[in-house]
């Protein structure tokens, strides 16, 4: 399972019904399904920790090794 908590880069407070997804690396990953944020700014996907990016509101907003609880501002 990879979390994404999602923060407003100005303010530190969490970004509520925010659209996130991930583009993991290697041929079979791919993309996944969009998830929304909840009030606390996580969004919940079960995947297998890998290398890839994180987009909120289709713009990467982080690259590298995804696993347990990533944390990116916007």
């Amino acid at each position: 399972m990879v979390i994404v908590r999602v923060l407003y880069g100005d303010t530190g407070k969490a970004a509520e019904s925010a659209k996130v997804s991930l583009g993991f690396s290697g041929l079979l990953r791919g993309v996944t399904r969009d998830e929304f944020t909840d009030r606390n700014g996580d969004a919940h996907f079960d995947a297998e920790s890998g290398t890839g990016k994180v987009f909120v509101k289709g713009k990467k907003v982080h690259e590298g090794y995804l696993s347990g609880k990533v944390i990116v501002y916007i």
